[in-house]
This record gives C-alpha cells, structure tokens and sequence, in this order.
C-alpha cells in the first residue's frame, strides 16, 4: 500500500516538472527595435521563426570572435524560417557598429541599443556576448553567457525548427 502511494506520488511530481520545463517557458519581451538602415521589426513580428538576438560590442574581443560563427550559423538556417538580431551594447559607439557592419556585410538585423532598453527588456543584460534563443511562439528557449556551444545550438535550432 506504501509502495504504491509513493510510487504514485512521484509519478505525480514527473508530471507536474514535465509540465513546468514543457508549458512555463519565459516569453520573450515585446519589445521594437530599428535596424542600422532604419528599418524597424519586432519581437512580436519575428513570431514564426526560431530567433537569436545577440548582444555585442566592437569592443569585446569574444564578440568578434563569435560573429563569424553566427554568420554562419544565420547563412545555414536562415532558409528555413530562422532570425538572428545583433543588439549592439549602449556603450558602443554607433560609427564603430555601422563601421564592422558595413566591412563585414553582416547578413541579419543589426539594431543599435542606444538607451540600454533592448538589454533592460532581456533581463539587464550587462556581459558580453551574450545570447538568447527564442522558439516560434516567442518563449525563452536558452540564454548564452559568452560563446555558446555551437554544436548545442544547431541541435537546439534544428529541433524547434521542425516544432
């Protein structure tokens, strides 16, 4: 009789952290933001599409580092209904962003965050890199302090690609 009361609460418990890791994700905050040519989207109007939004300094020698791979990554999934969003940071001088952007034909939006509210929304985002990956429905999937696992990003894009 123990046994099966115990046996029936823990599966009880799998079920209730089965639903909170599958169902109580964090949303994205709805947030607007202006690409570097004046061009102005949304969190809400990426909604469709898996999303990484970026954030990142000329002057952080990690984020230089990273930005290849995301380029990369962006040129792969891109195609397949996949967004990537370069926040640049506060602190960083627009004419250095739109100097690297321009050099280096960045293939995705880039946003200048000049009042430090895109990194506000995203929870008071002060390192970098750091990254976020949103699903098609707007919910937090994985949040990247410094160079992610690119590997586990794939996967992680692959799979809620196909979702």
């Amino acid at each position: 009789m123990k046994k099966g009361i115990f046996a029936a609460i823990a599966v009880a418990l799998v079920a209730v952290l089965a639903y909170v890791t599958l169902f109580n994700q964090p949303q994205a905050p709805a947030i607007q933001y202006t690409n570097l040519s004046g061009k102005t989207a949304s969190t809400d109007s990426l909604k469709g599409k898996v999303v990484l939004v970026n954030f990142w300094a000329t002057s952080c020698s990690g984020c230089m580092a990273e930005m290849p791979k995301l380029r990369a990554t962006h040129e792969k999934y891109a195609p397949q209904g996949y967004e990537t969003v370069a926040v640049a940071m506060s602190y960083d001088p627009p004419n250095y962003v739109q100097t690297y952007v321009k050099d280096t034909a960045l293939p995705f939006f880039v946003t200048l965050d000049s009042s430090g509210s895109i990194a506000k929304a995203f929870g008071e985002i002060q390192l970098t890199p750091t990254s976020i990956l949103i699903d098609k429905r707007g919910n937090i999937i994985k949040r990247y302090v410094g160079e992610p696992d690119f590997n586990e990003l794939h996967q992680l894009i692959e799979k809620n690609l196909k979702a």
